[in-house]
Formats: C-alpha cells, sequence, structure tokens
C-alpha cells in the first residue's frame, strides 16, 4: 500500500493494520521529512487520544492529513507505532 499526497509517496508498507475502513502504516515506512508535528489532538473512545501531523510537499502544506495512537487504549495496541491519512491523501495499493 502507499500514501502519496501532491505527487509524494508519504508512506509505502505491505504490513498496514486495517482499522475502521484506514490503512495504519509503520511508523518506519513513513517519509518523515515530510511531516510536522500539530498541535491538534483528538480523543477515539476505545482507541484513545490522537496526535497529528501536517504535511508539507512542494511549498504546499496539508494540515493534519496524518494520524497516530502514541498511547493507544489496550483494544487498540495494534496500531501503536503506526500512521493513518486523509483530507485528500490517497492510500491505495503501491505502483
Amino acid at each position: 500500500m502507499q500514501a502519496v499526497w501532491n505527487g509524494r509517496v508519504l508512506a509505502e508498507s505491505d504490513r498496514t493494520v486495517v482499522v475502521e475502513g484506514n490503512h495504519y502504516f509503520p511508523a518506519e515506512t513513513v517519509n518523515r521529512e515530510l511531516f510536522a508535528d500539530s498541535d491538534t489532538h483528538t480523543v477515539c473512545p476505545w482507541k484513545g487520544t490522537a496526535s497529528y501531523y501536517t504535511v508539507s510537499v512542494d511549498g504546499q502544506s496539508n494540515q493534519d492529513a496524518a494520524w497516530y495512537y502514541p498511547e493507544p487504549k489496550p483494544e487498540a495496541e495494534q496500531i501503536r507505532n503506526h500512521v493513518a491519512f486523509w483530507h485528500g491523501v490517497e492510500v491505495g495499493p503501491a505502483e
């Protein structure tokens, strides 16, 4: 699977974990040079508190386009150290 935005591959892995229709990519497969920490946080009743990243490619930013759970609840332990995407990031089979 690949996560692509603005023509750049943000993450690529054949080991994603699918939860609620979202592919969570292992953290080591994410192109970290394109990510910056965001101050945004949301709470999921069963997964825990999510933190977000803003993605920047070629001078364009996509605020809060990626999220992760730094301390997931026990029910969501399988997504610890994984990152998921939205806000126009295309996730699909690697080309």
